[in-house]
């Protein structure tokens, strides 16, 4: 497994049981499944935070948001840890990237970009900094609340085709192993998806959120606050339920195609054998479980990730459940270019796993969330079948996820599992103080937006509101802000 060539993919919002290869009865991706069938697929894998810009400033350097001081969609990347575009340079590849990114283009990046997108560097998701859950949500988000389709691909065709392009003229130009960073974003909302996609998930086949009467009187406090939000505090009718989950679906269907578009360039100008093809995505999608839409919480659906890797050395067709995460990939394509680990990385390369070695990981993983709409910070700590929750001042959530994987049993007070959740608590804090953390968050979240308010008019601030707020709502927060009675 000498140096190969590498391709990265990365989508935006797909939870992990959504392929075919996942064993969703629904949803046709060939393209990863057939990448699994060949490949190994990690089944309990997580992202650093369910939410784009900490959780893709966790997945390029290897090392936690809080690491880098990105906690939500405002804070983005320091630059205080290298990407690994820059380590891999050092270790020899020529790393070039396209698509979605969400880094700071300011900072150096590490790759040769051909066409790449840094949003919420440029354009800060103001939103994200408040923690009452109203104001995470857009004014008219409900009219948003359905799935449609639409006539033009996606914009994630154009950066399918500059990473197949590139593939076919110039990756065989490199001197040296190269690796290729496409960054897609679908399935990102708005929940729109091409009529052919759409066509191939009837309505009335569609499956719909589990849901119970108990689940909503049970469900953890603070999430209680996230979902009464005006978009979907009030039930969303079973007929837009279905069009969101269709449309989602079919998004998912045409993502796939853009990923076989990669492979088979990699087939056509005979590098497949020697490519290693990683496929993983930022965080995953609610999509109405526990009466939650998006993503920025710590349950299944928006924090477990796929993740397949396929190419030279890595068997085919076999599953490895030991729970793993996005700070893992770091030190794995390390592995992979024969480089050092110069930096204590928080990851441990999967490399050893694949293989049947012994090697240093862990055996478990970390989540973290600190953006808009989470009242406190959360924690998430998963190890073989147990999975637990830590809300700083807000107590715990575990759930055994092999006997309960929708988490509708919540074990904290389960004498049983009391010493899975002495270890799991003890894990949590060999990694990070929850408590300082939470209010490193608060303290790096309230400084941001002092510099924001600081720095711009009430007109200025309610324009830059608007297009999360609506007008009115906007309004309402510039003149709180520059009053300096936000709380």
């Amino acid at each position: 497994m000498a140096n190969p060539n590498i391709v990265y993919i990365c989508s935006d919002q797909h939870s992990f049981r959504f392929t075919g290869y996942a064993g969703h009865p629904l949803v046709q991706s060939p393209n990863l499944d057939a990448l699994a069938d060949r490949g190994t697929v990690f089944s309990s894998a997580y992202c650093g935070s369910p939410v784009c810009v900490p959780g893709r400033a966790c997945m390029m350097t290897g090392m936690y948001p809080s690491d880098c001081n990105s906690f939500c969609n405002s804070t983005v990347w320091d630059g205080s840890y290298p990407t690994w575009g820059t380590l891999m340079g050092e270790a020899g590849y020529h790393c070039v990237a396209t698509g979605k990114f969400d880094l700071n283009a300011d900072r150096e990046l590490g790759f040769e970009c051909l066409e790449v997108t840094n949003g919420h560097a440029i354009n800060a998701d103001i939103t994200s900094l408040f923690r009452r859950p109203l104001l995470g949500f857009r004014q008219g988000q409900r009219s948003g609340m359905d799935g449609s389709t639409r006539t033009e691909p996606h914009k994630d065709k154009r950066y399918a085709d500059i990473a197949s392009g590139w593939i076919h003229e110039q990756s065989r130009q490199i001197d040296g192993p190269w690796l290729l960073y496409a960054g897609f974003s679908q399935p990102h909302p708005p929940f729109r998806c091409l009529p052919e996609h759409f066509d191939k998930y009837p309505l009335d086949q569609i499956d719909l959120p589990d849901v119970t009467d108990g689940e909503r009187e049970q469900i953890h406090a603070t999430y209680q606050l996230r979902r009464s939000n005006p978009s979907t505090s009030i039930p969303i009718p079973e007929e837009n339920l279905r069009r969101m989950r269709a449309a989602y679906y079919g998004m998912i269907t045409e993502l796939d195609d853009y990923i076989g578009q990669i492979v088979a360039a990699l087939e056509s100008t005979d590098q497949l054998e020697n490519t290693i093809v990683l496929y993983t995505s930022d965080h995953g999608e609610s999509l109405g479980e526990h009466d939650l839409w998006g993503k920025g919480n710590l349950l299944e659906d928006s924090a477990h990730i796929p993740l397949v890797l396929a190419g030279p050395g890595v068997p085919g067709g076999e599953q490895i459940d030991t729970a793993v995460a996005h700070v893992d990939l770091v030190p794995t394509m390390l592995d992979l270019a024969g480089g050092q680990n110069p930096l204590a990385l928080r990851g441990h390369s999967l490399l050893p796993m694949i293989s049947g070695a012994e090697g240093d990981h862990p055996g478990f993983s970390y989540t973290e969330c600190h953006a808009g709409g989470n009242v406190t910070g959360t924690y998430l700590i998963r190890e073989g079948d147990w999975k637990y929750m830590h809300f700083t001042w807000f107590g715990d959530l575990l759930f055994n996820v092999s006997d309960d994987p929708m988490e509708k049993l919540n074990r904290v007070e389960d004498p049983d599992a009391a010493e899975v959740l002495e270890r799991l608590r003890e894990r949590l804090h060999s990694q990070v103080q929850p408590e300082a953390l939470t209010r490193r968050a608060f303290e790096t979240q309230r400084d941001f937006l002092k510099a924001y308010v600081d720095t711009r008019t009430e007109d200025e601030l309610a324009a830059a509101f608007e297009s999360r707020m609506g007008a009115a709502l906007a309004r309402a927060m510039a003149v709180k802000c520059k009053t300096g009675s936000l709380g």
